[in-house]
Formats: structure tokens, sequence, C-alpha cells
């Protein structure tokens, strides 16, 4: 890294955090201007080597239909190496911020949001709200809200429990500083009580007891579906629910679990506990409540009522908190006296803790969150992910930004509600209330935005064209750990709701190139087009994969003779872009294994997750489909998961995009081996001479696809690929052959 500069902030000040400009970038930038040279001869080829009027028709709109491709994934290329130019690196001085502001430091407003007790369980989620409650920072400028859009008493449950047990799991914490302070991940983690602290041995066993009595009771209630009368009368909390509740149907509940004002919302030494709330807001069928935008714009306006923190942080329910000082790390950034009051955001990574060691299904998005993110943040900001992420709650609201509305954070402290806590609960619901945004700007220029399956994409991006900027802060330890899909499906089902959010994105009022224009630099308007557009690009890998196969069993030639010279910059941009990807991902920690698996998760996210989400876009611009919202599975069987863990790649369900993958891994088989055939067993030299590039395309895809043939014919347990979807991609292969053929 080449460090910046350290100036000196105002009254003397040393600045809050510093930025740093990777260094290295000279090899990178040789590197990118040497493959665009390569690109451009490639260009070049298809133009002088298009095929005249009197060739065969299917030929002349196979070259055409690669070479668009090409420009798309150029254009790509392109883009994304704008973004990647020159990361930058934050890096926070906590020792100052305590220094200055000790005594004067914000509210903090914790947002953990659940949807669906059977696909996300409550012990999961009371440990994500257990790990933010042990953040190192005052108690009473804490709070921590839990929105439950499935409305369960069940989750209702889990969180009573989780306030007891934090009387005694937050000093443990505090007492012995551990790390992280998620108690399913701390004992997973620390399975034997350490040997050379007695004292802390012997708490840690009465610790372990607690948490696992308490995970007993939770599971075994979750288990039977129901709260029994005994637990009933344990709080008035369970009166809100009655035999006429429904998940979709239900009043606003709105429970002040831990009230931080009383002075009797202690812990087991005496110590001022955080704020818990638990809110589901109210549902209608007649009403749409707008997905997971709908719960946040519910709890901005509650918690406005009840704490009023000037930040905001949201977390997922799986999305559990591994650095304790994230608060404070944060702070560094909104706080700074120089720059602090112009930004609005802070984002975290999106990191997890369910990994295989080679990353089977390509979920960690590695050299996204260590190079395109920091690009991001170089270019005026990264973007808001939905997760991990600090607000300024003025900004969320939809406050534009102002060279003088730098925050007096003393002042703010006292704006906390004063009525008593059944007051405010009775108050609160009108807040959460179905009619409440009504002929308001909610969801439009206030809060979240809606209508839009990447609302949190949309709302960092309406912010930061409001004249706020945004940062993006990767510490070295993690600030936060969540659960990726742990199948095939689940992984590729959550990528085709991103892209399909993306795209529309783009198709919208908001998108970049024309929302952006004038309000945000043009670097970062194209750089939300590179994921805006990951749909559009399906098009082009379905056309790169299928195309020059099929081309082959035809014996029509889409690419140099392997002699010529024009071989060269087809061969040069292939390799090169090849050997950097994996010598970059294997810089940030990823092994060649899990290299090869990206490269393949990558292929089948565009031939079918890409692909359909592009296809549901336009059947919705046409008003023949509607924006839906599917939550990831945070729950799988133990086959399932011991699977996953020895890296063998889940099929199970019958789906479509099972269907496509295996037709077009088949596709590329048979092509294969008809080509190898005319010039292993036929002696064909002239097929070799022009064939040889789509012999070779041909072959790296049949390694590419090896776990599918395995899935299709050879594997014998649960995750094998459906009967029925075997015989479909067999039948529709053999008819593309037999097309391509005759």
């Amino acid at each position: 890294m080449k460090k910046g500069s350290v100036e000196m902030g105002r009254d003397g000040y040393l600045p809050l955090f510093e930025t740093k400009v990777a260094k290295g970038r000279i090899l990178f930038r040789c590197y990118a201007a040497s493959v665009f040279v390569g690109i451009i001869f490639i260009w070049v080829y298809r133009v002088v080597h298009f095929p005249p009027a009197g060739a065969q028709v299917l030929r002349r709109w196979a070259w055409m239909g690669l070479f668009l491709s090409e420009l798309l994934f150029s254009f790509y290329w392109f883009l994304t190496q704008l973004v990647r130019w020159s990361p930058i690196y934050r890096y926070t001085f906590k020792d100052r911020l305590s220094q200055r502001y000790e005594e004067v430091l914000p509210g903090i407003d914790i947002f953990v949001c659940t949807a669906d007790p059977r696909i996300e369980p409550p012990i999961m989620v009371i440990n994500t709200v257990l790990s933010v409650m042990a953040y190192i920072y005052p108690s009473q400028n804490l709070s921590v809200y839990l929105s439950d859009d499935g409305g369960s008493d069940l989750t209702f449950y889990a969180l009573l429990e989780a306030s007891r047990f934090s009387k005694h799991w937050l000093p443990f914490c505090r007492k012995f500083s551990i790390e992280p302070r998620s108690p399913a991940a701390y004992f997973s983690t620390t399975s034997e009580p350490p040997d050379s602290n007695p004292l802390m041995a012997q708490e840690w066993l009465s610790i372990k007891e607690l948490y696992e009595d308490m995970k007993n009771r939770i599971e075994t209630t979750t288990r039977l579906g129901r709260i029994s009368d005994e637990i009933r009368k344990e709080h008035k909390g369970f009166l809100e629910w009655n035999s006429a509740s429904a998940r979709h149907d239900h009043q606003s509940i709105v429970q002040i679990v831990i009230d931080g004002r009383d002075p009797k919302a202690v812990d087991s030494e005496g110590q001022p506990l955080p704020t818990l709330v638990y809110l589901s807001r109210e549902k209608r069928p007649q009403y749409h409540h707008n997905f997971k935008a709908g719960a946040m714009n519910a709890l901005i306006r509650v918690s406005s009522k009840i704490s009023n923190g000037s930040i905001i942080l949201n977390v997922d329910c799986d999305m559990y908190s591994n650095n304790s000082e994230s608060v404070r790390d944060a702070l560094c950034f909104f706080m700074d006296e120089e720059k602090g009051h112009e930004i609005a955001y802070v984002q975290f990574p999106q990191c997890y803790d369910n990994l295989t060691r080679n990353d089977l299904y390509g979920n960690c998005l590695r050299v996204i969150n260590e190079v395109e993110f920091p690009g991001l943040d170089s270019n005026g900001g990264p973007f808001y992910i939905g997760t991990g992420c600090f607000h300024r709650r003025v900004a969320l609201c939809g406050m534009k930004y102002d060279e003088e509305c730098e925050r007096e954070w003393k002042r703010e402290n006292n704006r906390r509600g004063r009525e008593s806590a059944s007051v405010l609960e009775e108050s609160c619901k009108v807040l959460a209330s179905c009619t409440y945004e009504e002929n308001s700007q909610w969801g439009k220029e206030m809060g979240v935005k809606y209508d839009c399956a990447v609302e949190d994409i949309i709302t960092g991006f309406s912010i930061q064209c409001r004249g706020w900027k945004s940062v993006y802060f990767n510490p070295e330890r993690k600030g936060f750990l969540g659960v990726v899909p742990t199948t095939l499906l689940q992984s590729l089902v959550q990528h085709k709701r991103w892209s399909e959010g993306h795209l529309q994105m783009f198709l919208s009022r908001h998108c970049p190139i024309i929302y952006g224009h004038k309000k945000v630099p043009l670097k970062l308007q194209l750089a939300y087009s590179i994921y805006n557009l990951w749909a559009a690009y399906s098009l082009a890998m379905l056309c790169y994969v299928a195309v020059p196969s099929l081309c082959l069993l035809g014996g029509i030639s889409l690419f140099p003779e392997i002699w010529s010279l024009w071989v060269l910059p087809f061969a040069y941009v292939i390799i090169a872009k090849h050997a950097y990807s994996l010598g970059e991902f294997h810089w940030y920690g990823g092994t060649i294994h899990g290299w090869w698996n990206d490269q393949r998760i990558w292929m089948f996210r565009r031939t079918t997750s890409y692909f359909f989400a592009f296809l549901d876009t336009i059947l919705r611009i046409l008003g023949f489909a509607e924006t839906t919202f599917a939550v990831t599975a945070k729950v799988c069987d133990e086959d399932v998961s011991q699977r996953y863990e020895q890296e063998i790649m889940e099929f199970g369900s019958p789906s479509p995009m099972f269907t496509i993958s295996a037709t077009l891994a088949l596709l590329n088989l048979f092509s294969f081996v008809c080509g190898v055939k005319r010039v292993v067993v036929d002696i064909q030299i002239k097929p070799l001479e022009s064939l040889a590039l789509q012999i070779i395309l041909c072959g790296v895809l049949v390694l590419i696809n090896l776990p599918v043939y395995q899935g299709l014919f050879f594997r014998k347990d649960k995750g094998t690929m459906p009967t029925s979807v075997t015989y479909k991609s067999v039948s529709l292969a053999l008819l593309a052959c037999s097309i391509a053929l005759y």
C-alpha cells in the first residue's frame, strides 16, 4: 500500500480515518492495456473475415452472434477494469475517537430483519441479536430492534429467552473480551474452556450450560410449532396473538422487551442493558407490504419514536456481528471533523462463516469484496448492499446533503422517547400500520425504495444522488459473518433475484446513466451498470456456450485456423485474462481449486440465473409477471450439509435451471466427442486446422461441467440430478445435435 498523507484536522486534531491507495497498479494497467490491444485485434478479425454474401446463411448468423457476444464481453470487461483502476482502502483510529468523543457518542439503532421462522430459525435470529447487543459501546446509547415479518410468536418467544440470557452473556463478553459475540459462533470455535484461566473456565462452563438450556427450550418450542399456555403467562406480549392472527393478516405488534431507560434493566453485574424491541408491522391481504423495504421503513419510524438514534445499522438475521468494535469503526467515519459530515453510510463487506475450503458455489464473491468494492469507493462510493451497513438517519430518511449539515451529537443524544414503555408501544403501532404510508413519500423519497427486488441498491444510489458520499470499510477482522446457500439451486435462485432487481433498476427511472447524470461521477454511473447488466450478459454467454458447439457438429469454422497469426490475439486475451484472474484470486486468499469452482459457478449463473432474470424482467415489463421476493433458506437437511462439507455439488430438486445447465453440458460433450472423432478416428487434418479452437473450447466446457455429468449418470445419492431433468436434457441435447448435423 502507498500510505496517503495524514493531515491535521480542524483545531489541530488528527483525522479519525485515513485512506490508502493500492500499490502495484502499474502491472495491472500494463495487463489491461495489452488485453485491450488483443481485443481490438479480435474485433478486426471478426470484421475483416466476415463471411461473404455467398457463404452459408447459418455461418453468417453464427459469426454475427459471436461477434456481438464478444462486443458485449469486451464492454463488460472494460467497465470492470475502469472500476478496478485505482482502488482505495480505509483505516480507522478508534483510540482518537474515544479520546475526543467518548462522552458524547451518538445513539445507535440496530435493525435485525427476519421474515419466516421456518427457513430462518429463531435460534439463529437471536444469536444475531445477542451479538449486536454485546458491542463495545455505552448500553444507554444502544437500541436493538427485531423486525419479524413472519409475525410469529415463536420468534417473539426466542427474543424473550435471549433478553434473559443477555443478562449473563453481556457481562461475560465484557469481562473476558471474547470474539465473536454470537454465542453459537463463539462456542463452535471454542469448544473447550481455556486451561490458562481457571476463573474464565468456570464461568465459561456456566455460560455454556445457560446457552444450551436456552437453545434446547427454543428449538423444542420451534419444533412443536406453538407456544404452551404456561409460557404465554410469562409475558403480556403473547396477548397480541390470537386465533385470528395469521402470517399475512395481523395487527401491528410492538413490544419493548428491555427498556434501556428503566433503572431496573440491568445485567447480572448491575450494568445497564441496551434497549430491545420486537416489531411485527401490520399486514392485511388487501395491502401490499413491500417485502423487506416495507419492514425497514416501519423500523425507521418506530425507532424514531422510541430511541431516535442518529446512526442506524441494519443486518440480516443470519449476519451476526463478528467484531465487537464495528460500531466504533463506523463512527470514525461519521464523526471525523473534516469529512464525516458528508458521509451518509458506511458499508461493510458481506462475508460468511460456512464456506467450504474451495468455496463450492462461489458464494464468497472474493474479488468483488477485495478489489471491485474498493474500486467503487475510489469512484464515488460503494453500493448499499442491504446488510452490514451503518446509515446516517437523516440521509436514509431523504435529506439532501448540505455543507452546513454537520451534526451536534451531544444534542441528539437527548432525543429519546420519554413516555412509558406501554404508551410507546401503543403509539408506535400506528407507525407500523398498513395505512400509515398512504399518500406519503415513504418508499419514494423517504426511507428504503419500493418496487424493486434490489431495494437496497436503489436506495443507496438515490442517497448518493442527493449529494452524500459513502464509504467501504473492510477491516482485517470481518465486521459481520453470515450464512451462504448450501445447495446449487439456492445459490442460483439468489443470484436470479439479484440480477433481476439490477436489470429492473437499469430499466427504471433510477437507471444510473440517466438518473445519476450530473449527480454522481460518470465512473460511478458506469460501475453500477456492471451489475445492472448482469442479466443481459446471459445472452452473450449462452451464445458462446452453444453456438460454437453446434457449428462444430456441422463442420462450420468460427475461429482462425490453428496456424494462422490471427490465433494469437484470441490466445493472448484468453490466457492473459484467466492467468491474471487466477493470480488475483490466489492473492486474496483463494485456492486454485476454488478459482476453478468460481469459473464454473459464474458460467452456471450466466446461463441460468441471469437468463431467467432477463426473461422475467421482460415479462414483468409486458405485464405478464409480478415482482416476488424469495427468502433464501438458512437451514437444510443433515445429508445435504454433509455433501456440502465434502464439496459434492447438490442438485436434488428439479428445476428449469438444471435442465438448461445439463442440456448445455451434454451438447458440448457430444460436440467434443464428434470433433475428436473426426481428427483421431477419421484422421481428417483439415478439421483440426480450422476447428481446433472450437474443439478446445468444447473440451474446456466439458471439464468445467464434470460435476453435471456425475450428477446425471454416475452418482447414486439423494443429491443427484433428478431423473426428469436427465430425460429432458438428453432429449433436448440430442435434438439440437440432430438439427446441427442434418
